[in-house]
């Protein structure tokens, strides 16, 4: 008999806790319902964001291409970024190529100092910009600021390192420090990384200012 009491009050227990749950699901099931809501909307909105994203890019690249090919750099300009900084970056790198091929230096350095001043385009672009602006003016860049980007641009670790160390050297040559050049080629010459095309012109440049090149590097020099 109390076999059968206790199995009644499991039952009784059981049926009590399933009317709880019930009860339950009722009063609070709606917020589960929203949160699957809010989660498969969230999805599908971000894969339309990705999507939206992914046919702007490819119609922005396709105007900046079709302008790079008829070599019009104003149009490489007016192509719509969208808000875009780094698109913006790239277009005015690319109009300053096609305006150094038009043989208008002034406003390709124009284009590159946009992107070298712009703090939003990325530390790549920016650097890019910079080191493309002092070897576009050169010596007819202020001192101060040729040091100060060059110092900046060939900091260790720097995207355009040695390159950046490259263009120390023909500052100091150009400002006839021929032994402090001759020093700088030696330590950028034993770093890592150098391309064949970099090793070469750092030969010549050793042998332009009458020093003749380690062996290892002579096998890089010309003929």
């Amino acid at each position: 008999m109390a076999n059968q009491n206790d199995s009644f009050i499991d039952e009784v227990t059981d049926e009590l806790r399933r009317d709880k749950l019930y009860g339950a699901f009722r009063r609070y099931g709606w917020i589960g319902i929203l949160a699957i809501l809010l989660i498969v909307g969230g999805a599908a909105w971000r894969e339309y964001s990705q999507s939206r994203d992914r046919a702007a890019a490819q119609s922005w690249g396709d105007a900046v291409l079709a302008a790079v090919d008829d070599q019009d750099p104003e149009a490489i300009q007016a192509v719509d970024p969208a808000g875009s900084p780094g698109r913006k970056g790239l277009a005015d790198l690319l109009a300053a190529n096609a305006y150094l091929q038009a043989d208008d230096s002034a406003k390709a350095a124009d284009a590159l100092r946009d992107v070298a001043g712009d703090e939003e385009v990325g530390t790549t672009l920016r650097d890019l910009a910079q080191l493309k602006l002092v070897m576009l003016e050169g010596q007819d860049m202020d001192p101060s600021e040729r040091d100060a980007m060059l110092t900046r641009l060939s900091r260790a670790g720097a995207p355009f390192e040695l390159l950046a160390l490259e263009q120390k050297a023909v500052a100091l040559i150009g400002a006839g420090r021929s032994e402090d050049a001759i020093t700088l080629i030696r330590q950028i010459q034993q770093k890592d990384g150098l391309s064949e095309s970099l090793r070469r012109r750092l030969s010549e440049m050793m042998i332009a200012l009458g020093v003749e090149p380690e062996p290892n590097d002579a096998m890089a020099a010309p003929n």
